[in-house]
């Protein structure tokens, strides 16, 4: 399980050093693809097998299905971490997140979510006050 917010930075390259914490689990491999709220998710390679499997359960006659598929899958990347566990984050994803030198790379469970820094934070500070007011009616037994 991922989990923490880690604040790494992008090189020149485009490359990012995976947090020590997360590295051995994505050592075998990881698969970038678009995020929601204009994130990146990370996904190991099992679990990205996983959930693929979930997503070819949706009826293809279904617009909504065939859309969320197609946005997913397009813009994935598979990589193997270097020795210094880096990947290489590709423009088009750097570019949908917008990412920019300081990062966010947040622990999600079964996935790791690469933010700008300054999205992240505006993401959290908006989302405050919606986690305060959870109630227990959303996630019955949580509280």
């Amino acid at each position: 399980m991922f989990l923490g917010t880690h604040a790494p930075r992008l090189d020149q390259k485009g490359r990012l050093i995976l947090p020590a914490k997360f590295r051995d689990e994505l050592a075998g491999g990881v698969v970038l693809t678009r995020g929601q709220e204009h994130c990146l998710y990370a996904f190991t390679a099992s679990e990205f097998e996983r959930m693929y499997a979930q997503l070819r359960e949706a009826p293809l006659a279904q617009k909504q299905a065939r859309d969320y598929v197609r946005v997913m899958l397009s813009g994935a990347d598979s990589q193997i971490p270097d020795k210094q566990g880096r990947i290489t984050l590709p423009a088009p994803l750097r570019a949908y997140a917008g990412l920019t030198r300081d990062l966010a790379v947040i622990g999600a469970g079964a996935r790791v979510e690469i933010w700008d820094a300054e999205a992240w934070q505006a993401y959290l500070t908006a989302q405050e006050q919606v986690f305060a007011d959870t109630a227990e009616e959303i996630i019955p037994g949580f509280f």
